[in-house]
């Protein structure tokens, strides 16, 4: 029965689809009851703003919604309006100057010598995770986001980004030097 439900979940949302192309008004409000949280969730994770998440969300599923023709299927509705969130919300981020430096546009060659901190050693929890993340600045937040828990690898992150693949490993290394600096130092209750 689980087989068959999952199989069938495509089928439902792919009508869904094709009635929102009819310009049937139930279907828009169905499918942006089914996406609406989970998008939320991916554009706050990327601006770290709850205001700035809902606004991005709302241009999102216009622009979905007002580009529905252009929805070939080739992909799950659910992943090309992920990608339009995603590109919203780092669109949002550039326009406020994220800190993201081109690695092969710089002197700098290496990651400065830090102390080396032991993974293995710190616990980690859920809470503290996403406390640490918010205080991430833009540039490596986002990076982080998307490797960690959109899924991109850097590759497709240096694309989205419009930067080099070098700087997308930099920014991704001191991203992750950084968020167990903060875990470990603790305090983020």
């Amino acid at each position: 029965m689980q087989a068959f439900l999952e199989i069938t979940a495509p089928i439902l949302h792919d009508e869904l689809v094709e009635k929102c192309k009819q310009g049937d008004r139930k279907s828009y409000a169905e499918i942006y009851q089914k996406y609406s949280k989970a998008m939320f969730n991916t554009s706050l994770r990327i601006v770290n703003n709850h205001g700035d998440a809902e606004d991005i969300l709302q241009e999102a599923f216009i622009d979905a919604f007002a580009s529905l023709e252009s929805f070939q299927n080739k992909s799950t509705f659910g992943a090309w309006l992920k990608r339009i969130v995603i590109n919203k919300s780092i669109n949002h981020l550039r326009k406020k100057k994220m800190d993201l430096i081109d690695i092969d546009k710089t002197s700098v060659g290496e990651l400065p010598n830090e102390e080396t901190l032991d993974e293995k050693d710190v616990k980690l929890k859920v809470d503290e995770i996403k406390k640490a993340v918010k205080l991430l600045p833009n540039g490596y937040r986002t990076v982080l986001t998307l490797y960690l828990f959109e899924g991109y690898d850097h590759e497709e992150i240096a694309e989205i980004l419009r930067v080099s693949h070098a700087t997308v490993r930099t920014q991704y290394m001191r991203a992750k030097q950084k968020l167990i600096s903060l875990i470990k130092q603790g305090g983020l209750s």
